[in-house]
């Protein structure tokens, strides 16, 4: 969902990915229909389950290792273990968070296969059935993440513990780290022509004229008119509290009262929306949403690098700081306050991977040297989806080397707290195998389980 802030998507990426796509089977092991591989509990595990997931797997080129065959039951049924315990602790996904994680994965598939129909072509199913999938996933994923998190909150590390854990490791276990960047970032966005600007504010108003005479539903406005995620459920966003969007959106949303008329046109960084009220509950609200963004041209674009072009000549013949020109003029608003120092989101710290760079600042990175600043440049800003000037200076630059704790404390101490978090999770795994129910028919048990216990 574009208007809410960025920390609203907790579920680990490596969960987010995950999409349910039914292609042509493997070759099956029997020549059955469908057949009951596993019981876990009071649930089986179908052959077809297993079948898709090793469909969906090998379409992401995500294939385990060893027999697929084996793992992907041995990984289901640890995942109904999991669902299990959180039906026993009373842990319920909040469907705010499930709908945004949704939102935020179709936005992606939609800008990179084109739109919204070549999605469909490519999961060959239509967009509501994906959601509807996407859905369950996701709930499972945010699901099974608290059940971890609650098993594992007491892990903490002191220096000692990180220290004896490192020196401890085999020589072949100590990992590489990748050569590794800093820099800063100035960014210009284009300016929008008024024109476009009116364009829009006009189909908007005529949209919310329409509604409120009652001659067109909301909801089918947005299906068709929208560019936001939430356009595929009529644009519903799910209830939230204020703080879950941008100021001006909640400023507006929150004191909306009459589910029968559309607001106000409402500016935000992601563009212009009309919202109108479903329901109110407590301190939390439910709408719907239409937003639609004014298009820039090839000229406009032309003209944010040349405004940006003459920032870094006067960079270089040193008229003022970096930090300045970032404080002052750059209209990025997660570095801007930070003297222009992008923060790596997956480490919290300001160092980069290459691949873990937005792509137009590697390739620029990738041949500069410590102090260097670039000449302005287009990227693509994903969280707004719109192009915008961008001029890099590459602070530092970490050669690649076997990682050790005085350069690398940080990634030891990482290392250690997630050894001790699997430790935890596989004894509580084989603890919870040796007393629940299983069965593993036969064709499906000679195998080398991750976990112990399961054939009895």
């Amino acid at each position: 969902m574009t208007v809410k802030r960025n920390s609203m998507f907790i579920i680990a990426a490596a969960a987010v990915c995950a999409v349910v796509a039914f292609n042509a089977f493997a070759k099956p092991k029997k020549n059955v229909i469908d057949e009951v591989a596993w019981v876990v509990g009071d649930e089986a595990i179908f052959r077809s389950d297993i079948e898709e997931q090793y469909n969906q797997m090998r379409q992401e080129g995500s294939l385990p290792e060893g027999d697929p065959y084996c793992a992907i039951p041995e990984h289901i049924a640890v995942e109904k273990l999991f669902l299990h315990q959180a039906k026993v602790d009373t842990i319920v996904p909040p469907e705010s968070q499930v709908q945004a994680m949704v939102d935020r994965r179709l936005n992606f598939f939609i800008a990179n296969l084109g739109s919204k129909e070549k999605v469909e072509e490519y999961f060959r199913k239509p967009l509501p059935l994906l959601r509807e999938q996407l859905l369950e996933v996701m709930r499972n994923a945010y699901t099974i993440e608290q059940v971890q998190s609650n098993l594992t909150k007491d892990v903490k590390s002191t220096p000692r513990d990180v220290r004896r854990y490192f020196e401890a490791l085999p020589g072949d276990s100590i990992p590489y780290v990748p050569t590794q960047v800093e820099v800063q970032v100035i960014t210009a966005n284009p300016v929008i022509p008024r024109q476009e600007i009116d364009d829009v504010k006009a189909k908007l108003r005529d949209i919310a004229d329409r509604v409120n005479r009652g001659e067109a539903e909301f909801s089918t406005m947005a299906i068709m008119y929208s560019e936001d995620g939430s356009a595929l459920q009529g644009g519903e966003l799910g209830f939230h509290g204020k703080a879950d969007f941008v100021p001006e959106f909640s400023n507006v949303a929150f004191n909306l009262s009459d589910p029968k008329k559309v607001s106000r046109i409402v500016e935000t960084e992601y563009g212009f929306h009309i919202i109108q009220l479903i329901e109110k509950r407590g301190e939390q609200v439910n709408v719907r949403h239409i937003l639609m963004r004014p298009k820039v041209g090839s000229q406009e674009l032309k003209d944010a690098v040349s405004r940006l072009d003459s920032v870094a000549s006067d960079l270089k013949e040193k008229k003022f700081t970096f930090e300045e020109a970032a404080r002052y003029l750059s209209q990025d608003k997660d570095s801007r306050n930070n003297n222009g120092v992008m923060v790596n989101q997956q480490t919290g710290s300001s160092r980069f991977e290459m691949q873990q760079l937005p792509p137009e600042i590697a390739a620029k990175v990738e041949n500069m040297q410590p102090g260097d600043i670039s000449e302005a440049f287009l990227m693509k800003d994903e969280r707004k989806n719109q192009d915008v000037a961008v001029i890099v200076k590459l602070t530092s630059r970490i050669p690649g080397h076997t990682a050790n704790l005085a350069e690398d404390y940080n990634l030891a101490k990482q290392m250690y707290e997630a050894s001790r978090k699997e430790d935890i999770l596989r004894q509580w795994i084989e603890k919870k195998i040796k007393e629940t129910y299983v069965r593993i028919e036969d064709g499906w048990d000679g195998c080398d389980f991750k976990y112990a216990g399961w054939v009895k």
